[in-house]
């Protein structure tokens, strides 16, 4: 997403508050939104902009632009699957709790939420919107039922929440993990996203017989797969979800995640083309997750 002052709205010093990028007139930035943890998956808080370093396809950048925050709002788009697979092992019935503890703890004040579902097609049920009871009201007709387009889907909902105004944008999908029918690849999926800068934070329900996690179910999960390199490749993670003991604390564990992110910013690059990026900071033991890449001059790119 190329960024310019124009594109803002708020004050400078409105946004220097809320911890977004105070950008300047007259230059095409890069927007990046950071996730930073530590060895043992906590997250990382009052780092600096000189603990950051940003590469684009190996080279390092100038960062341009620095911000930070514990309390922003945030926009957040929850794709929730209601294909058939998702009524096993009460699958269905953990997905809504999840969403309903998830919903249950934000700030109506200043955050937004949106209710897509989907198997073979996406659907819009709960356009963006303050107030929780219109996504509890609609998570009561949930039915699962057919095919899964799962990735294709995951595209789709990123654009969508693209159009959201907060820095803090993110999509988190309630799914059990299998694709069907989907046209796109993880790769695909993740290259729109990142492109964008919206992470996907993926909410897997399993059974606890068979999640391998057991109790680590809050520490997101490191190996590859389809949906896991989905989530890394936008600056997202994967949880697993295994019983309703869990649901408290993973929600709150994403609900810091999505909050306390940095934002950096670096000048696009003049030429077309996809670029590379990969966020490092200069302290030993840390894991940094952000966007993967950009399009610069491309007609792809979300303005």
């Amino acid at each position: 997403m190329l960024v310019t002052l124009g594109q803002l709205q708020r004050p400078a010093h409105v946004r220097a508050q809320e911890g977004q990028p105070v950008f300047r007139s007259g230059v095409s930035l890069v927007p990046i939104s950071a996730l930073v943890r530590d060895s043992r998956n906590r997250i990382v808080r009052n780092l600096r902009r000189d603990d950051f370093q940003v590469f684009e396809g190996g080279r390092l950048r100038t960062i341009v632009d620095f911000g930070t925050t514990d309390d922003a709002a945030i926009a957040v788009a929850f794709l929730f699957d209601t294909s058939g697979s998702m009524g096993v092992a009460a699958n269905l019935s953990k997905g809504r709790d999840f969403v309903e503890e998830f919903v249950g703890g934000i700030s109506p004040q200043i955050d937004h939420v949106a209710l897509f579902t989907f198997n073979k097609r996406l659907r819009e049920d709960v356009p963006f919107t303050n107030d929780p009871d219109n996504i509890f009201d609609a998570l009561n007709d949930v039915r699962p039922w057919g095919l899964t387009s799962l990735y294709d889907a995951i595209a789709e909902a990123a654009k969508q929440v693209a159009n959201q105004s907060s820095f803090r944008r993110a999509v988190v999908v309630v799914t059990d993990g299998v694709d069907t029918s989907s046209a796109l690849t993880p790769a695909q999926v993740s290259a729109i996203a990142s492109s964008i800068d919206v992470p996907v934070y993926v909410a897997a329900m399993v059974s606890p017989l068979d999640h391998p996690g057991g109790d680590n179910s809050l520490i997101p999960e490191h190996h590859e797969g389809g949906l896991e390199a989905l989530a890394r490749w936008t600056g997202g993670e994967l949880f697993y979800v295994s019983s309703s003991e869990h649901l408290i604390a993973a929600t709150r564990e994403l609900l810091a995640a999505m909050r306390h992110q940095y934002f950096l910013a670096i000048e696009s690059s003049e030429r077309p083309g996809w670029y590379q990026l990969e966020v490092r900071t200069k302290r030993q033991g840390f894991k940094v997750r952000s966007r993967s890449g950009y399009f610069a001059g491309d007609s792809r790119r979300a303005g």
